[in-house]
C-alpha cells in the first residue's frame, strides 16, 4: 500500500462534498504514511496498514510522542476518525474508525485509561485465523470501505 490509497480515501471524501483542510503528514508513525486533515467535524487521522509475515490481517501503528518522549496511545477526543488503508496485492479498502467505536474496543484511550500503541486490522478478504481474529474482523468490516468506483461510501464521512 502507498500514500497514493490515502490520496483515493481523499478523493471519495471531495467526491462526497466533505469539506477538509491540506493532508499533512506527521511526523510519529511516519513509516505508516501518517497524516491528518482537519474536517468540519474533528481531526481525521489517516494510516496505511503493513503485511506481516506470521499472522494473517495487517498491522497498523497508532501512538503519539508523550511530553516525556516516551509514546502514548491516542485518546478518544484526539481525532474524530482514523481512517487505515489495508491493501493485499489487488484487493484494498479503508477502515473508517469513529473514535467513539475505538474507544469501545479499548484501541483509543479515554480520560487517559487504555489504548493501544498499535492493532491488527482484518479486512473482508483476509484469513481470521482464530476466533479473536474473526470476532475482530467482524466489529471492523463494519467500518470497511471498498475502494472502488462504485462503493457506497457516503454513510462513512
Amino acid at each position: 500500500m502507498t500514500a497514493a490509497d490515502i490520496q483515493r480515501v481523499l478523493s471519495v471524501m471531495d467526491a462526497l462534498g466533505v469539506p477538509r483542510g491540506e493532508l499533512l503528514p506527521e511526523a510519529d508513525n511516519g513509516g505508516y504514511d501518517a497524516a491528518a486533515c482537519e474536517t468540519p467535524g474533528g481531526l481525521v487521522r489517516f494510516r496505511s496498514a503493513r503485511v506481516t509475515p506470521r499472522k494473517s490481517g495487517l498491522f497498523v501503528a497508532v501512538w503519539r510522542r508523550a511530553s516525556d518522549g516516551g509514546t502514548e496511545p491516542f485518546g478518544v477526543g484526539d481525532q474524530r476518525r482514523l481512517v487505515v488503508v489495508a491493501r493485499e496485492g489487488s484487493d484494498v479498502g479503508a477502515f473508517v474508525f469513529p473514535s467513539e467505536t475505538l474507544a469501545s474496543r479499548g484501541v483509543v484511550s479515554v480520560d487517559g485509561v487504555g489504548g493501544k500503541r498499535g492493532f491488527r486490522v482484518y479486512p473482508p478478504w483476509s484469513a481470521a485465523n482464530s476466533p479473536q481474529a474473526a470476532a475482530t474482523q467482524r466489529w471492523q468490516c463494519a467500518s470497511f470501505l471498498p475502494l472502488t468506483d462504485d462503493a457506497p461510501a457516503d454513510r462513512f464521512f
